[in-house]
Formats: C-alpha cells, sequence, structure tokens
C-alpha cells in the first residue's frame, strides 16, 4: 500500500512537472514569436532609415554637381565685370543711351555720347521716349 502511494505520488508530480514543463515551453514560443515580430519590424525600420540615409547622399551628390555647375558660371563673372568697369566711357552701350533718352536727351547728345548713328539715335529716342 506505501508503495502503490509512492507510485501515485510520483506519478502525480511527474504530470504536474510534465504540465509545468509544457507551460514553459508555451510561454517560450509565444515569447519566441513576439521576438520575432519585434526583430521584423527593426529590420524594415532598419531599411527605412538605410534607404532615406540613400536618397539624402544622393541628393547631397545632386546638390554638390549643381554647385559645381554654378561656380562654373559665377567664377568668371568678376572678371567680365572689371572688364567692363575698365571699357572706354566713349562706348556707351545702348541700355546707357535709353537711359539718357529717358533723363530727357536728345538725338543729337546721343550720337555725341553714345556714339551711336543718327538712326539709331532716333529709333532709340522713339523707343524710349515717355
Amino acid at each position: 500500500m506505501i508503495l502503490e502511494a509512492a507510485v501515485i505520488v510520483l506519478f502525480l508530480l511527474w504530470a504536474g512537472t510534465l504540465a509545468m514543463f509544457l507551460a514553459y515551453v508555451r510561454a517560450q514560443k509565444l515569447i519566441a514569436a513576439q521576438q520575432a515580430g519585434g526583430d521584423a519590424l527593426r529590420d524594415q525600420r532598419i531599411k527605412d532609415l538605410a534607404r532615406r540615409v540613400d536618397d539624402y547622399q544622393n541628393s547631397n551628390v545632386r546638390m554638390g554637381q549643381e554647385l559645381q555647375e554654378l561656380r562654373a558660371v559665377v567664377g568668371p563673372l568678376p572678371d567680365k565685370l572689371i572688364q567692363l568697369e575698365q571699357r572706354d566711357p566713349s562706348s556707351l552701350s545702348f541700355a546707357q543711351a535709353a537711359r539718357l533718352v529717358g533723363m530727357g536727351a536728345s538725338v543729337n547728345e546721343l550720337t555725341q555720347s553714345c556714339g551711336l548713328t543718327q538712326a539709331e539715335a532716333e529709333l532709340m529716342s522713339k523707343l524710349h521716349k515717355s
């Protein structure tokens, strides 16, 4: 009878241990599934961030190229400005002649000060008189 009671107690202990082990295994599977979901979200976030970094780098490269183009365009401007400043004042441009007409200069004054022909001076006078 004691032996039978010991066997029953051992069986109950074994069944309880087995039930606890199965509950533990199920909990570990649940935890592993949650971690896998979290890992998938983290991996997707890393991919998104890597794509954003690539886009940022590409835009920086394009901006650098555009700056190089602007530098090529703007680089010669100081020399051109110096050339314009050192130009002979007797060779005034049509824009300056238009300004003189706006200030009331006559056709004769345009031909003398701007070096325009009589026809050019008359045309400028007719175009820009207000």
